[in-house]
């Protein structure tokens, strides 16, 4: 049974991981450096230790004690209960979820580890807006993608944001880093993946004729929003697939794309 710790200073140092939740710079360093991530919401700090994440505390609200009891009850991580005005300060913003878990990180797995069990892939490349790699993922999950692999550049898909937006849905899908981009994209070639480009370019051919749906093994290439996959992976892809636009629209989120791309690839598809 975890300790119940009441705490009214701001500066405890039993606080550290919660400090300056809203400094995003000083979050992508010293969160994946010091191996944790944050976890927001009961849903979330809920799905977070079913999949198996090891919890490091909770900072909580007195509301959300009760709520929560089950966990506290089950795991030997301190819970540190804070008034709401304390949170914000200890946070840097209205924790009006009131629930807060720092939860440890796993180690990633390689690539090439995720591409042997998988057939639908999603490839993202700059990907650095949290809401939109939150949003993917949950959509990755929801319409039953295999897994994700991140160029080097892509934003943390366990920074608080995307893990926020996906409501816990980065828990659900495994991802990799490729280590060299864009060459790195040749293993997923040779593990029998046909590269698909989604770009709205005009020379693509539309989603619907390039049926991903009927290949064996797909990886889904998706580039950042506005500038989109660079020239260099475009170059690497198999094929450039494109969603056919209404009403002069010449391209959607990446987000929203994504979600009727994996829809696009999973449709059809035996077991589905």
């Amino acid at each position: 049974m975890a300790d119940l710790i009441v705490v009214e200073d701001p500066d405890d140092p039993r606080l550290r991981d919660y400090t300056g939740l809203t400094d995003v710079e000083l979050r992508r360093r010293r969160e994946p450096a010091e191996g944790l991530f944050i976890a927001e919401g009961e849903k979330v700090i809920r799905r977070a230790k079913d999949a198996g994440y090891e919890m490091r505390s909770m900072l909580l609200s007195a509301k959300w004690v009760d709520a929560l009891r089950d966990v506290i009850d089950e795991l030997p991580a301190p819970v540190y209960a804070v008034s709401p005005e304390l949170a914000e300060r200890v946070t840097g913003y209205h924790v009006h979820r009131g629930a807060l878990a720092s939860m440890q990180r796993k180690p990633l797995p390689a690539a090439g580890e995720l591409l042997t069990r998988a057939r639908r892939v999603v490839i993202m490349e700059s990907v650095n807006d949290h809401t939109n790699i939150g949003a993917i993922f949950r959509s990755a999950a929801a319409l039953g993608m295999d897994a994700v692999l991140l160029s080097p550049d892509c934003a943390d898909p366990l920074y608080r944001r995307s893990v926020k937006v996906s409501m816990g849905a980065v828990f659900s899908v495994p991802y990799a880093r490729i280590d060299t981009w864009p060459s790195g994209l040749e293993a997923v070639r040779e593990a029998g993946f046909r590269l698909l480009a989604l770009t709205p370019d005009e020379q693509a051919v539309s989603i619907d004729d390039a049926a991903p749906h009927r290949l064996d093994r797909v990886a889904l290439m998706l580039g950042a929003e506005g500038s989109g996959l660079t020239a260099r992976a475009l170059r690497a892809a198999d094929a450039w697939v494109r969603i056919p636009m209404a009403h002069g629209v010449d391209s959607l989120n990446v987000g929203a794309a994504a979600a009727v791309a994996f829809y696009a690839v999973a449709t059809g598809r035996p077991g589905n």
